[in-house]
């Protein structure tokens, strides 16, 4: 038999808040520390003895080095706000410094939370303040963008460098006293170098480089042929790229092709042929394919970037060319240049690559999590997800709809806390959880929830979670409807009767999810006729910094008013570009009309 209430043991809450694995910190209203558990203790490196019966305030002030720090003035709004209207409030995540033992002072960065604890007459008795601490995720994130950017600044300091040295080499060339051809054309390819290499550090996509490499090379070294071998990016093969006109023309070639590109793109070896007539002997496979490209004269250089082989630059020229000392270092200063802007294009290319793949992973998951409603005969069902602009394509909202074994219309809007892949994650488990649970039972709202509170409870999932669950069934009256909820510290969801008018379902709410899975839950009943309109929605709907919550619903519920009649496709547009245009916070929408009958 199964137990019954009476057989159940009666559960030590004080001892279950104080082995809770949150910190947790009970303040009167007044911000007086009640009492704190041993994970809040732990993590603010304090005491019973020395904090209770204290201000909040008074345990924990400003850090008086940092005159900026905003922590404490933003703690003391948002637990005022959740005292003031009874609701609980989430906030950013914030710097606040914590004193030491020892008189020091420790960076912390924290996830709070501020949920009110009522009386039976509905007054606020205490608060319970849940503060995450975030430290390691944001030193992480910063440390990140960090590293990205001391990559660019080496990007750049390595380009300033090759500046400077052109420099160094244009002033000393004007120096010179020209008095030969070959002094001329030594000259004309250095000042030929310095401009190749102003124009090769505006390129960020490899056929853009390629264009002004062979643009810039033939005219720095008077050339009448150019072109580039690069690896594949497996490593295995090579790529023989040549521009034709303003077109790039590209090929397979062997690794053991006897071409000279291919053995400087191989072999890592310079190879220079002074004339393809008289260099027979030396090479003659090769130069009887050159011959074929009406040139006499090659020069085949590999590409290197920090050590490692990219290719190889290879450049030909009409009529022979004897290859000094000084053209040598000239086309080999060239090809330096060269390599270093091909590993600069390959690298911004492989960013832009991860992050396209780190997107379209983030938007297959919000896809695959929040599938299209279902379109019962008799309703319409609208849905909307929105993320925070700032934030990735997935966060902590969700948005439900689905049948239920017995024919009723199951609708879900919750809220976990959080904008990241933890938020998300968690928000994926509870998602379908609650689908399992509701198709399984096919119970009211209040039951599901209770079983979804207990689940989590018993799979250790802690995290606090704000929700609505509904439950659309048949109603008295042709076309009529019974909207059945139960709400779980969610805002109330909104309804617009069919001749405009609004009414905000603000019923007693139960308390959020994973506080105490042994509270029942209740619910509540309204009947819907044809034409009305439910809609449930998260926080970031009618929750922003410059107003209070009470603001935002007033506003929802105008606008519910003035947008009445509109289908319900365009109701929830219309409602995200009104309530919500500055993408301040995540936000999922959910709207319901029943249908006129016939």
């Amino acid at each position: 038999m199964p137990e019954t209430s009476h057989d159940l043991p009666v559960p030590d809450f004080a001892k279950v808040f104080d082995e809770a694995p949150a910190p947790f910190l009970l303040l009167t209203p007044d911000l007086v520390i009640v009492h704190a558990n041993r994970a809040r203790l732990e993590a603010t490196a304090t005491t019973l003895e020395d904090t209770v019966g204290r201000h909040l305030f008074d345990v924990f002030p400003r850090n008086p080095a940092d005159p900026a720090a905003d922590g404490v003035a933003n703690l003391g709004a948002s637990l005022a706000e959740a005292r003031d209207t009874r609701r609980p409030v989430t906030m950013r995540i914030q710097k606040y410094d914590i004193p030491l033992p020892d008189g020091s002072w420790t960076e912390r960065f924290w996830s709070p939370r501020n949920v009110p604890i009522l009386d039976d007459d509905g007054e606020v008795v205490l608060l319970l303040h849940r503060s995450d601490d975030v430290t390691d995720y944001i030193r992480d994130r910063d440390e990140a963008r960090r590293a990205a950017e001391r990559g660019q600044v080496r990007v750049e300091q390595v380009e300033s460098d090759l500046f400077a040295r052109t420099r160094e080499l244009e002033q000393y060339n004007a120096a010179l006293q020209l008095s030969s051809e070959r002094e001329r054309r030594t000259a004309r390819s250095l000042a030929g170098l310095a401009t190749t290499v102003s124009a090769l550090a505006t390129a960020e996509t490899t056929e853009a480089l390629l264009h002004l490499l062979f643009e810039q090379g033939r005219s720095a070294l008077g050339a009448s042929a150019a072109s580039v071998v690069l690896h594949t990016p497996d490593g295995q093969g090579l790529t023989l790229t040549e521009d034709r006109g303003s077109r790039l023309l590209s090929a397979d070639v062997a690794a053991d092709s006897p071409l000279p590109m291919a053995r400087a793109a191989v072999h890592g070896e310079r190879v220079l042929i002074e004339d393809t007539e008289a260099d027979r002997p030396g090479h003659p496979d090769a130069v009887r394919l050159l011959q074929g490209l009406g040139t006499r004269s090659w020069a085949a250089l590999p590409l290197r970037s920090g050590g490692r082989l990219l290719g190889s630059w290879t450049i030909g020229w009409a009529a022979p060319r004897e290859f000094d000392g000084d053209d040598v270092r000239v086309l080999e200063a060239h090809a330096a240049q060269c390599g270093q802007a091909v590993e600069r294009v390959a690298r911004l290319e492989a960013e832009r690559r991860r992050a396209t793949a780190t997107r379209s992973l983030a938007e297959a998951l919000q896809r695959s999590l929040l599938t299209a409603p279902p379109q019962p005969p008799g309703l319409r069902i609208a849905v909307r997800y929105r993320p925070a602009a700032q934030e990735a394509q997935v966060g902590g909202d969700w948005y439900d709809a689905f049948l239920t074994p017995g024919g009723a219309t199951t609708l879900v809007v919750g809220d976990v806390t959080g904008h990241d892949r933890t938020a998300a994650a968690v928000m994926a488990q509870l998602r379908n959880l609650l689908r399992g649970i509701a198709h399984s039972l096919d119970a009211p709202p209040a039951p599901v929830l209770t079983a979804l509170d207990r689940a989590q409870q018993g799979l250790g999932v802690t995290t606090l979670v704000t929700a609505v669950l509904a439950r659309v069934e048949p109603g008295p009256g042709d076309g009529a409807r019974r909207l059945r909820w139960s709400n779980a510290g969610h805002p109330p969801p909104l309804i617009v009767r069919a001749d405009g008018t609004p009414e905000l379902l603000e019923r007693p709410h139960d308390l959020l999810l994973g506080v105490d899975p042994d509270r029942l839950r209740t619910e509540h009943v309204v009947e819907l006729h044809p034409g009305d309109t439910v809609v449930l929605y998260t926080d970031g709907l009618v929750e922003h910094r410059r107003s209070t919550l009470d603001d935002g619903l007033a506003r929802l519920v105008a606008a519910g008013q003035e947008l009445a009649g509109r289908p319900v496709e365009e109701l929830c547009d219309a409602l995200l570009a009104r309530m919500a245009p500055e993408h301040a916070d995540d936000v999922a929408l959910l709207a319901l009309r029943v249908e006129p009958a016939g």
